[in-house]
């Protein structure tokens, strides 16, 4: 009998994260899934790390780098299974991950797409993510990063989006949806998902039973780096040229052009203005295409636009209050609180 559900792990030069990762699915308490290590054309010996040492996974070689989308897309391709987990090279899983996973699938038939609970891999007294979040700015946000863990998303409920580090997709909603969108390579893929799926109806379950250990940006050399600002920058705005109805743009605008004034002086105080104005550039670049699947996403969408709005509002508010938490668990420890 096949499996019920596939792991697909995209990877790309993350020999030294792998050991970790893999030995860590091997103690999950639910065995009936299978495993795709998606290689993205690894020099530092990946492949045959995998094979030699973890012989249960299923590998699938790319020629080269194709970035995260398409190496997502490729295992999702070459399996068939009813549920599609993403996972990151940079992670550990608690036993009760997979197990947690489904769970909520059974329980949550309205949702399309599972968030994980994500804990800083280091210290993990603080959060990584309690699933992501769009601002009114048009601005990603993955809730609760960086916050200390006091429990505070320990409820489930449901948020915008799943990030892919640790995320679960029904196969059903990605044949209608659509799978990643390789033209966005890495960043904010995950997000422009968690739209798409929105605007189909299906709701993100946010599942704080599922619990992963997370690296973060170990592939791309940190949130700050070139590449990271460059698509960050880039693809933000392809999900919103994508995604957000036009009726909505007049109660986001002031927003939007705050948020992108803050994202300019970021960039700047940060010595990442070049990567950013490229990303601005790449973005402009990219619009006719952009614009080219926005009419098919936006003529097949079943929620109504004062429901998008509704959802955008109480993301943002979600998205505020996580900042103000962190914002003032910075204070209370250099205060010695």
């Amino acid at each position: 009998m096949p499996p019920r559900l596939t792991v697909v792990i995209p990877n790309w030069n993350g020999e030294r994260f792998l050991k970790v990762c893999l030995a860590s699915l091997r103690c999950q308490t639910l065995h009936d899934f299978e495993t795709v290590v998606v290689d993205n054309g690894s020099t530092d010996g990946s492949v045959d790390f995998v094979k030699r040492n973890f012989p249960e996974a299923r590998v699938v070689a790319l020629p080269e780098n194709q970035g995260f989308a398409a190496a997502a897309n490729a295992g999702i391709r070459t399996s068939g299974t009813e549920l599609i987990v993403l996972l990151n090279n940079d992670t550990e899983q608690d036993p009760g991950w997979l197990e947690a996973l489904v769970r909520a699938a059974d329980a949550h038939p309205e949702a399309g797409l599972f968030a994980s609970k994500l804990v800083d891999f280091h210290d993990r007294r603080f959060l990584d993510g309690a699933g992501d979040a769009l601002r009114l700015s048009g601005l990603p946000y993955r809730l609760g990063h960086a916050e200390r863990d006091h429990k505070q998303f320990d409820t489930p409920g449901y948020v915008f989006g799943a990030c892919a580090a640790a995320a679960m997709y029904r196969r059903k909603m990605l044949d209608e949806v659509g799978l990643f969108d390789e033209d966005f390579v890495s960043y904010c893929e995950d997000g422009d998902l968690s739209f798409r799926a929105q605007l189909a109806g299906n709701k993100c379950s946010y599942v704080p039973d599922a619990v992963v250990y997370h690296m973060g940006s170990a592939s791309t050399g940190g949130k700050r780096s070139a590449t990271a600002t460059r698509l960050g920058s880039r693809n933000s705005l392809n999900l919103l040229v994508k995604n957000l109805p036009l009726s909505v743009l007049p109660h986001v605008l002031p927003f939007f052009l705050l948020g992108q004034l803050a994202r300019l002086l970021t960039a700047a105080a940060t010595g990442t203005l070049r990567a950013h104005l490229g990303g601005l550039a790449g973005a402009g670049r990219h619009l006719p295409l952009m614009l080219k699947k926005r009419r098919k996403i936006q003529n097949t969408k079943r929620i109504s636009d004062a429901e998008v709005r509704r959802l955008l509002r109480e993301s943002s508010l979600a998205a505020t209050a996580s900042i103000a938490r962190r914002l003032r668990g910075r204070v209370a420890s250099r205060a010695g609180l």
